[in-house]
């Protein structure tokens, strides 16, 4: 969700005349009672306003129909619709003192509105409705506004509702702040446009290098074109708005064709016509300027690297096959596939999905990617929350584009970039196809298709089974139930990287979350020096190293809302052996320990985590006398990108943990924001303040903060793109003592053979599923012999 952390300001902001809903409203900037307000600007005047500003009230009730049935609970959660974001970019743009202008051209100068997406309820409002048939929280809509057409420009969020038809808003808060540094705002299509010709005036003078080295250029260039990568954070301190650019050749997969050539633009200013040039570096050398650079390649005093003849047919950064598999087998063919041979075995209403005994609500939302709610199974919640939270990858490197990047990914609308799945290559083809719907950097809403797949997946190895053999060539019985796990997916690409996002639902109670690392590395110009921080992947390609962390919000409700924190893993006792007097006995013993605190739940990274890490309600037990748990178990093995508390490691200290639990709190509803990327160093969320207080997770609302993540030293083989065996990380939510027993035992899908006769050549096969799957499997009924003579 970005940064938005709600903390008072729930007045909404009305017209004179309207009915007012409470008394005192808040000002947007967070000035004291007495002062005027110059927050908005229309074109040639200010707008003062008064603390006690206001809005008009448009439509407020629409018609309903009383034979149509109820809307499924799980719509609070719902993503705003084409409609409702329509409604809320017109109500907002209808406000003149705003002032809001269009976002697509113009200048940086003005205010626009860059993000809609839905305001989640308040979980205290939702659990209400949910649980005890309160009514359904107000929908509202989370808007982000650049004001830049001030004297002061800044960033601020707004909560707009209620929706369908908005009538009011008011602004948001973030622990106490209330606006955001304007340098520390998202870049936007505009700004690149604007960078782009100051990448044109910049190289002019470097035609005849870029031509001689290359063979492309930048400016007034036709088919032989270069384009540039961009590196954030963009500066060294607050405030800074200063971009290194990498020039590449604008290839298929240019992302590895840098040339050697890299820029640095200070652009802080919102007019550009103030942006300059602060240094340039190629091959190893650094200038002052462009026009320095070629006044001394004139001279000869330029080590030149010169780059091999583009082939546009020989591309090594092409998907295009090349090369042979030397036994033969076809790959010309395709491959197996996924069938659903009865039909499909999960169902969708809206946002509820509900497989087996599992049902949740998700949403897809711009800021940062899938989120779920109401997580259920067999009717008890398990979770009120699991999301996706923010990614980031920090890199090193010789170049100053590769030791500036330190990309977080929520700053670069990461949940917007939800771009259309391929069936049969990143879904099945037998998968259920979502839209979604952007209103990110636009002017209007724009539909991703099939940004979303829904689809059960044979896991290829059997949810448990069992042969239990007679030890003389036979068996007693044979068991098994087949795999599967049913996917909701979608992938975020981040101009090079594509991370696939996944959860799974299995049928035994657990879910896993899950994210693959794909698509291109993030490469930079090869110099001798640059063996130290990579691996040479072509002749002038290096892939830097880097670090992955992932960072998921687990917002546990474990038979209820107050839950309880423990660890347990394994100590060695030596002991008297009771049936041998003279003999010692070591063995293991469970060595159980409650965390009674924040701080004492808080794993940093580089120390060993305890291996079972269980959340209980202490209140409920199961059958068996035991506390009723679900457990985290990671699938990682992340690093430190940083030192604690050096300079950009403010912005991502969620990093410094596997685990943190925390408390519930409405203001601590997030652990990253947009504006991260572009300012780190003082980051509007500041995780380490969510467990800094210390305070009791004993029988309470709980939290768990999860990060997980991997190094990733590029190779050769990460060409033409890293590949995803291998990089998946992730962790599961399993059930420890919840249930009586496992409960897939409601599942028909098992089969048991027992034997008739001691030849082995009668025998009883049970199943409850038909006898054969259907023509998309090979034909003939289920066969077994199970014996093992010897021959």
């Amino acid at each position: 969700m970005g940064g938005t952390q709600v903390w008072g300001g729930e007045q909404p902001l009305l017209l004179p005349g309207a009915q007012r809903e409470r008394t005192a409203p808040t000002s947007p900037r967070g000035i004291s009672p007495r002062q005027d307000l110059f927050l908005p600007r229309s074109p040639g005047r200010m707008w003062p306003l008064r603390l006690a500003w206001a809005l008009a009230v448009l439509g407020i009730v629409a018609g309903t129909d009383p034979t149509a049935p109820p809307p499924d609970k799980a719509s609070i959660f719902a993503d705003l619709t084409p409609a409702e974001l329509r409604a809320v970019r017109d109500f907002l743009m209808g406000r003149p003192e705003l002032g809001l202008s269009p976002s697509r051209g113009g200048s940086l100068a003005q205010n626009t509105l860059f993000l809609v997406e839905l305001l989640p309820p308040k979980k205290r409002l939702a659990l209400r409705h949910l649980d005890k048939g309160g009514p359904a929280p107000r929908r509202q809509a989370r808007a982000v506004v650049f004001f830049g057409g001030q004297a002061e420009p800044n960033i601020t969020e707004f909560a707009v509702g209620p929706l369908p038809q908005p009538s009011s808003y008011r602004p948001l808060r973030f622990k106490g702040r209330r606006t955001v540094p304007f340098a520390a705002r998202p870049m936007t299509q505009l700004e690149y446009e604007l960078l782009h010709r100051a990448l044109v005036r910049a190289t002019e003078p470097l035609y005849r290098l870029l031509r001689d080295a290359t063979g492309f250029w930048y400016h007034n260039c036709t088919d032989r074109c270069l384009t540039f990568s961009d590196i954030a954070p963009r500066g060294l301190a607050p405030g800074e708005r200063r971009s290194w650019f990498m020039l590449q050749r604008f290839v298929e997969g240019y992302f590895l064709h840098p040339v050697g050539l890299e820029i640095l633009i200070d652009h802080r200013d919102p007019d550009p016509r103030r942006w300059a040039v602060q240094s340039v570096w190629y091959n190893g050398q650094y200038f002052s300027s462009p026009q320095e650079l070629a006044e001394r390649y004139e001279q000869g005093q330029v080590a030149v690297a010169r780059l091999d003849e583009h082939a546009s047919q020989l591309l090594f950064s092409t998907y295009v096959p090349r090369g042979r598999f030397t036994t033969g087998t076809p790959t010309n063919v395709h491959g197996a596939k996924v069938c659903e041979p009865q039909g499909q075995r999960y169902r969708l209403r809206g946002n509820r999905l509900e497989y087996g005994g599992w049902s949740l609500a998700f949403r897809l939302r711009s800021s940062s990617g899938l989120q779920l709610f109401d997580l259920r199974f067999n009717e008890e919640r398990v979770a009120y929350e699991v999301s996706v939270q923010e990614a980031i990858a920090f890199y090193g490197g010789d170049t100053p584009a590769a030791m500036q990047t330190k990309y977080i990914d929520a700053g670069w609308g990461m949940g917007s970039v939800t771009y259309e799945l391929a069936p049969g290559i990143d879904c099945p083809e037998v998968a259920t196809y979502l839209d979604a719907h952007h209103f990110y950097d636009t002017d209007r809403p724009v539909r991703f298709a099939r940004a979303v797949c829904i689809f059960e997946l044979p896991t290829g190895v059997p949810l448990r089974r069992h042969f239990n053999s007679n030890f003389q060539g036979g068996y007693h019985f044979y068991a098994g139930l087949e795999g599967h796990a049913l996917v909701l997916r979608t992938t975020s690409t981040v101009y090079n990287y594509d991370y696939i996002w996944d959860f799974l639902l299995y049928p035994n109670g657990v879910m896993e979350a899950k994210v693959h690392a794909t698509g291109f590395i993030h490469a930079t110009f090869y110099t001798p020096q640059g063996r130290r921080y990579g691996s040479r992947v072509q002749s002038h390609v290096l892939g830097n190293m880097h670090t992955h962390l992932v960072h998921y919000k687990v917002d546990l409700d474990i038979a209820g809302t107050g839950n309880s924190f423990e660890t347990v893993d394994l100590s060695f006792e030596n002991i008297s052996n009771p049936w041998s007097p003279d003999a010692r006995v070591v063995q293991p013993w469970l060595h159980r320990r409650p965390r009674h605190s924040e701080r004492q739940a808080a794993f940093p990274l580089g120390q060993a985590l305890p291996r079972y890490l269980l959340f209980s309600n202490p209140r409920q037990q199961n059958r068996w006398g035991h506390a009723r748990s679900y457990r985290i178990q990671h699938s990682s093995h992340a690093g430190r990108v940083l030192p604690r508390g050096w300079r950009e490691e403010r912005g991502i200290s969620w990093g410094r943990y596997h685990l943190a639990v925390t408390r519930h709190h409405e203001n601590e509803a997030v652990s990253s924001s947009l504006y991260t990327q572009n300012d780190p160093w003082e980051p509007l969320v500041n995780f380490e303040s969510f467990i800094r207080d210390d305070e009791s997770i004993e029988d309470q609302d709980l939290v768990a903060w999860v990060t997980v993540g991997f190094l990733h030293i590029p190779h050769a083989e990460d060409v033409p793109n890293t590949a995803t065996p291998g990089n998946a990380v992730g962790f599961f939510l399993r059930p420890f003592n919840f249930f009586d027993e496992d409960p897939s035992v409601a599942s028909l899908s098992p089969v048991i053979v027992r034997p008739l006769d001691q030849s082995f050549s009668r025998l009883e096969v049970q199943r409850w599923t038909p006898d054969t799957p259907g023509p998309c499997v090979a034909p003939g009924p289920f066969t077994y012999n199970g014996t093992y003579w010897p021959e």
